[in-house]
Parts: structure tokens; sequence; C-alpha cells
């Protein structure tokens, strides 16, 4: 049986480093079924992705065109969903804020990862390609671990 039925991975606003990590895990090939969000801490409406981070995904193959920035709710937090902080400082907001943390980690810790993301906004193009060329990396970290989990529990 597998562990978890979705993934969010948690950001900001959900238009940068959230919506990256969502649309490249959803490019990947998984062993079984998994539901893939982004949500932000804060979003008072719906936006967008960051011009640049779509540039960046759409010169490697994937856009983020149909997505629109949403408010992370109690109600997705649960024993079957893996919450992915961007940063540390974001995951220890949200351990303070809900109640159900018992599966929320930052992206980098749940991959074994000890240097963090560097958030690009408001860099150059080129600090989001960079970004975009280490959450790959990272996320093909991750592609590995839940196709490992799956094996294990399957």
């Amino acid at each position: 049986m597998k562990q978890y039925d979705k993934l969010v991975f948690v950001s900001g606003t959900d238009t940068c480093l959230g919506p990256m990590a969502k649309f490249i895990l959803k490019s990947k090939f998984l062993l079984e079924d998994l539901e893939i969000e982004s949500r932000g801490r804060v979003v008072l409406f719906p936006e967008p992705v960051n011009q640049k981070a779509e540039a960046v995904m759409v010169s490697h193959g994937i856009t983020m065109k149909t997505h629109e920035a949403t408010q992370l709710e109690e109600k997705d937090f649960g024993e079957r969903t893996l919450i992915l902080a961007m940063d540390w400082n974001l995951k220890r907001k949200l351990c303070e804020e809900h109640t159900y943390v018992e599966n929320v980690y930052t992206l980098t810790e749940y991959v074994g990862c000890k240097e963090e993301l560097n958030n690009p906004l408001g860099g150059t193009l080129a600090d989001y390609g960079e970004c975009y060329e280490r959450m790959e990396k990272i996320i093909s970290r991750l592609v590995v671990l839940l196709n490992e989990q799956e094996l294990l529990n399957g």
C-alpha cells in the first residue's frame, strides 16, 4: 500500500518555487498515482506564476500557464498527505499554524540535501535558471525516494 495519496509543495505565495516543484514532479515517472499540488501560505487572490519562472520552465519544455496561486488550508493536511515546504522558516510557520504536522518537511530535508533552495524572486532570468537546475536535481531525488517507498510498501 502506498504511503501517501497526495503531495503538496508549499511556498510563500504559490507563484514561483511551489509551482515549479509541482510541474517538474508532474513531468517525472512515478510508480504509483499521486495527486500533486502546490499551495501558498499567504495567497490574497488567485494570481498566475512568476513570468521569469514560467519562461525558464518553458525553456525546459514545461508550462505552468494553467496554475493559479491557491491558499493552503487545514484540509490540505492529513495522514495520507505529504507536505513539503520550500524552506525551514516556512516549515516552522506551518508547524505553528496547523494541527496535523506529522508529514511536514522541507523539500531538501525530505530528500536528504543539506543545502537549501535559493528563492530567485526579484533576481535575473539566470537566477531563475539556476533555481530550476537545482530544483530539477532535488525533484529527481524525490522521485527515486517516492518510487523506493512504493516498492518497499507495495
